[in-house]
């Protein structure tokens, strides 16, 4: 029998339908998959080969420090300063993570008691959710909505907060822009309002920051607020904007305290990474301008693509969104996302993500990826056509 705290939590969509996928490929159905944010290009050569040339010396294998190689750290803290324009003590305010999903569990578990709020975007990652429930937190539902761009209703925030019964140190407040799956970017007046409200109200912000390079020409960090780090920790991650989503690569970034209270948790959880790993992340970051131009010139290219597919489905879209995904609205003819999505999926071969897994609020959306090669986006725009056509 399963331990209380699994109650309520489902195996996570993607890994369930992935098998349902696998199952109709089984059948030789070739389903091209429009789901996942994983990147289908390799990381800069240099990187590969920086992984190459290390793992091949005789010393680098042993168990490494929990705070991570000082390389690692110096290069995320010039990464900071140089597209972000905020400066980070590599020694105390700088935590390398396993990837930036295991930084979401390790907050969650440092400073969630049995009981205490924790506030979630609707729509919004799932995982912010699932993290936050198994560490026996009372998740609390902010919704976003495209009438106010995604962005949070902090009158409404504030009406959540005023109306718990809890009388908890810390609330935890999980925000995310450029947002997922909406690809809402944030201002910096946003940014600044968001600072002064978590102070008002005693929140500590756990700020999901990896999308602040993709098709995006003004990367933003939440710590360049005067005052953020006061109330707020922002996560990062090499996933995206460096091509590396299997190296598990991430950070932390906050205030020193913080930091060492959420080491306390993860020094119990895991060892550190492996050195040459490290030290290739630490030259991913050194990269220049010229990468991130190369890879936004692909997303832009499939972006038109996704654009035309989703227009076939008499989707609605904003073409401002940041993000290696597009967000549309479905047309009124589908009950909801999972609707058209299963519909794709069964008819054309094609797997879409429906709204609805990001929460109740994205029930009349689909989010479709752009890691997929142009060709493979033109196949499904033709599958689409087809199928189509046999309705009529």
């Amino acid at each position: 029998m399963t331990a209380k705290r699994l109650q309520g939590i489902g195996e996570y969509y993607f890994s369930q339908k992935l098998r349902e996928i696998d199952e109709l490929n089984r059948q030789g159905r070739q389903i091209i998959n429009l789901g996942i944010g994983s990147p289908d290009m390799p990381p800069h050569p240099d990187v590969i080969k920086t992984l190459q040339d290390e793992s091949a010396k005789p010393n680098v294998h042993a168990y490494q420090s929990y705070k991570g190689s000082p390389v690692l750290r110096k290069a995320i803290a010039a990464w900071y300063d140089k597209w972000y324009a905020v400066t980070l003590s590599p020694d105390r305010e700088i935590l390398p993570l396993i990837g930036s999903k295991e930084g979401i569990m390790h907050i969650c578990m440092t400073y969630i008691n049995e009981g205490d709020d924790v506030y979630v975007p609707n729509p919004g990652y799932p995982t912010y959710r699932s993290a936050a429930k198994l560490a026996g937190g009372n998740i609390i539902e902010y919704t976003l909505e495209e009438s106010n761009n995604w962005l949070p209703d902090f009158e409404m925030l504030e009406k959540l907060i005023g109306s718990s019964n809890t009388n908890q140190p810390t609330r935890l407040l999980f925000v995310n822009y450029p947002h997922m799956p909406t690809g809402q970017l944030p201002t910096r007046s946003f940014f600044e309002t968001l600072v002064a409200f978590a102070k008002a109200n005693g929140l500590l912000i756990v700020h999901d920051n990896p999308y602040s390079f993709i098709l995006n020409d003004r990367p933003a960090s939440l710590l360049s607020v005067d005052g953020a780090r006061e109330v707020a920790v922002e996560l990062n991650s090499l996933s995206k904007s460096q091509n590396m989503a299997g190296w598990r690569v991430g950070m932390l970034c906050g205030a020193g305290e913080r930091i060492d209270e959420i080491l306390r948790f993860k020094s119990n959880m895991d060892s550190g990474m492996f050195l040459p790993v490290q030290l290739a992340a630490a030259k991913a970051l050194m990269l220049g301008g010229d990468w991130y131009n190369s890879i936004n010139a692909m997303y832009k290219k499939r972006r038109e693509k996704v654009f035309a597919l989703l227009q076939l489905l008499d989707c609605s879209f904003s073409p401002e969104q940041a993000g290696m995904f597009v967000w549309a609205k479905i047309p009124g003819t589908y009950k909801d996302g999972y609707a058209l999505s299963d519909e794709v999926l069964y008819t054309s071969n094609v797997f879409i993500t429906p709204g609805g897994i990001f929460g109740s609020a994205g029930r009349h959306y689909v989010r479709v990826s752009l890691c997929c090669p142009e060709q493979k986006i033109e196949e499904s725009i033709s599958r689409i056509k087809t199928s189509l056509k046999g309705k009529k």
